[in-house]
């Protein structure tokens, strides 16, 4: 079966739980599979690099993961605005990658969660757009179709999902969160088995 990336970065678990959800909105159409991966934690100090394998949770990511999709969901919690330097790190390694065009053509979308509900979200899922084009991937954002978008009171934009974890770190989605996750998942598998000529 295709298989589709959910490549994430998270600190406090928020960007986590939401590319749980988005894998079970990909893995729901039954046509495309998701295949969970994330980053290590970059340091400062140089003698206190992370272990080979987490602990917990997904393996880590190999450029090889972005070869082997048909799609990729990209996720990041916020660091001033901007993508978390975990994810910035692992990105600014794909230079194989966008030299033999890996992304080129496929479908791609983004998602975040901040501490606060206007804690930079939306610029931070725009920065993760910035590499995702210039290697050439197809950006796919979520549409007011999905309803919840007009009555949010907590995460979710066009631009992708997302959480608001507040003060606290709450890694508990909103049950709006959760189905605008989940309904980002569904959409992009449905347009990478499109464009992959995945059989239904």
């Amino acid at each position: 079966m295709k298989e589709i990336l959910v490549l994430y970065y998270s600190h406090r678990g928020s960007v986590r739980a939401i590319a749980e959800q988005i894998a079970l909105g990909i893995d729901s159409t039954g046509i495309v599979a998701a295949r969970l991966r994330t980053v290590p934690r970059v340091s400062s100090n140089i003698e206190t690099p992370e272990a080979a394998i987490p602990e917990n949770g997904p393996p880590y990511a190999e450029h090889s993961d972005l070869e082997d999709c048909i799609g990729l969901a990209l996720g990041s919690p916020t660091r001033f605005g901007n993508m978390a330097a975990p994810m910035k790190y692992f990105l600014d390694g794909t230079s194989a990658q966008w030299l033999s065009g890996a992304l080129a053509g496929k479908p791609a979308c983004v998602f975040t969660s901040t501490g606060t509900l206007h804690g930079g979200q939306e610029t931070t899922l725009l920065s993760m757009m910035l590499p995702l084009l210039h290697h050439g991937a197809l950006v796919l954002g979520l549409p007011y179709t999905e309803g919840d978008l007009h009555s949010t009171q907590s995460g979710g934009s066009p631009y992708g999902a997302s959480h608001v974890s507040g003060p606290q770190g709450d890694a508990r989605l909103s049950d709006a969160e959760r189905r605008l996750a989940f309904a980002q998942g569904r959409r992009l598998a449905d347009v990478a088995a499109r464009l992959a000529g995945v059989a239904r």
